[in-house]
Order: structure tokens, then sequence, then C-alpha cells
């Protein structure tokens, strides 16, 4: 099949997809819009693309994007079997609906909701197929349940037994931190071992508990530190039960999992010995938590949620 996938792969997740479609055997082509960087010409069209964003649901840089995208499309010399677009929420819809004439099938997904990214309700019309992470919004706007995928496994990533962090996150500064700074204070008090990263815009002192970063780490150095960690660390955004990379992450590796998502108890490979849920509000971590070791998925669980388990449910 000739394939192309369309995404806004800022940390290269999804470049995963692309190289396993191709070990299958299909033609692939990715357009990563991230490149697509749109400048105002300008004060005046920055002026214009906020009038257009508060009253009209139009954006400026949503059409930029589209407009370069197609200019890839039109570049290829035959039909697509399949456009799968990420990230579509980002593409202005009249862009999203042109993708039709350059596939057979086209298809989102989505692996934000739409209470924290209403755009997303404004591109489903226009998709043959669209595909949520989120259950509430499948369940509310008729789109089909697809989770993230694992990404990682220990043939990818070097997993060693003596770690140098009991408990390992990385994310974004966002409302979520007073609740990283309580379990950071639960895990010190035990004398758990951490390491905790956050990313903000604005240069900002690290403290004791958590390391403030203003650049994205590349993927590499998160892998870096998620290898020397025995578990690692979900905090969900508030309104989203929608899994993040986090859970899958600890699937391929193999490894623990604290979580504040309690929504995690209704898949199937929940485990309440490889999986902590705890109360954002007040966590409480066991030390008890990392005695045990980790135990192995049944194989036909683990497959379901690998690459090659998600492009079947969601391409094939």
């Amino acid at each position: 099949m000739h394939i192309t996938l369309i995404s806004l792969d800022n940390l290269g997740l999804n470049a995963y997809i692309t190289s396993t479609l191709q070990k299958q055997g299909h033609t692939v082509q990715h357009i990563n819009f991230k490149y697509y960087k749109y400048k105002y010409p300008s004060f005046l069209h920055k002026v214009h693309n906020f009038i257009l964003k508060a009253f009209f649901k139009k954006n400026l840089k949503h059409q930029h994007h589209g407009k370069e995208i197609i200019k890839e499309l039109q570049k290829n010399k035959q039909i697509q079997d399949v456009i799968l677009t990420i990230k579509g929420d980002f593409i202005d819809p009249k862009s999203i609906l042109e993708f039709k004439k350059y596939a057979k099938k086209t298809i989102g997904f989505f692996n934000d909701n739409i209470h924290r990214c209403p755009n997303i309700k404004q591109v489903i019309p226009y998709f043959d197929e669209v595909y949520s992470f989120e259950k509430e919004d499948c369940k509310n706007f008729k789109l089909k349940f697809a989770p993230n995928w694992i990404y990682t496994s220990n043939e990818t990533i070097t997993n060693i037994s003596n770690f140098e962090y009991d408990v390992f996150t990385i994310g974004s500064i966002d409302k979520r931190l007073p609740i990283l700074v309580r379990i950071a204070e639960e895990l010190k008090s035990k004398k758990i071992n951490f390491k905790f990263i956050t990313y903000s815009k604005k240069t900002k002192s690290s403290d004791g508990n958590i390391t403030y970063i203003n650049k994205f780490l590349p993927l590499s150095e998160v892998d870096y530190y998620v290898s020397r960690s025995k578990v690692l660390l979900d905090i969900n955004r508030k309104g989203q039960i929608g899994l993040t990379f986090r859970v899958f992450e600890s699937l391929g590796l193999q490894k623990k999992l604290i979580t504040t998502n309690s929504d995690i108890i209704n898949y199937d490979f929940y485990n309440p010995n490889n999986i902590l849920i705890i109360d954002e509000k007040n966590p409480v971590i066991p030390v008890e938590f990392f005695e045990n070791d980790y135990e192995k998925l049944p194989e036909s669980i683990f497959e379901k949620y690998t690459l090659e388990g998600w492009v079947e449910n969601v391409i094939f």
C-alpha cells in the first residue's frame, strides 16, 4: 500500500509509525508539519489572526500548515491508499477536506481530548474515519477508539538492573505542577530516590525536587533517563482519561508505573502489582510497591498495544 502520514511530530514518536509500516513492506511518506513555521508578515496580520480565531474559528497558522501539506501531496505520482493525519486540529478544515483528492481513504487520530483542544470538533467531519484515545470523545462524537502505542521495548532501549532512580517523569509545566510537588514530597519523606524534569518556556531555577528546563529534550535523552529508572510516573491532565505515552513506555519496557489516572483499571493490561493508582490530592506511595518485580503481561494482551497492533486497528 501507499500510505502518507501527516503529523505534528515534535518529539519524533510518529516516526515509529513510518518505520513500522515500511518494515511491513508499505511505501510510506511522512509529512511532519512541525517544520512549517508561519511568520506574521506584519503586526496587522497578527491582529487579523486574533480576530479570526476569536470570532470566526479560523487560524492563519493552520491555513499555512494546510497549504504546505497540499504542496507535498501534489508531488505524489499516484493516489495514496491511506492518508493518516495526527494532530489534524492544527490544520484548517478546508485543507483536511482537500486531502480526499489525494487518497482513497483519509483517517484522523487524536491523542488530545476535545475539552482541551476544541478545534478537533471542526475537523472531525472532513475525515472518512476518526479515532481518539479519549473514551468520552468517542462516545459523545461517535468516534472509534484507539489508545496510544508502545514505541519502546527492551530491544530499542538498553534496560539496566542497577537503577539510578526509583521514579522518573518528564513533562511540561502546567496545572499539574502542584500534584508533582506533592508526589515529590511523598517520595522524599520515604527516602525514595526520584528524578522529575519539567519543561517551562521561561527560565526557572531548579529546586531539590524538580529540575526545570526551557528546551525540549531529544527523545534519545528522555530514553536515557527512562532506562535508568525503576518506576515511571504518569500524571494525567484534568478532564482527560486517555492514556499518555508514559503508560505505554512502561508496558514496552516492562517497568512499573505510578499514575493518577484511575481509568487505567479498565484496561486489560492492568495489574495492581505493576501499576499503582494514587490520589492526586493525597498521594500515598507504599515502599512495598518497589519491592516486587514486574509481572510480565500475556503476549496476546501485550501485542494489542504494540505499533503493529495499533496500525492493524487504525489503518487496516
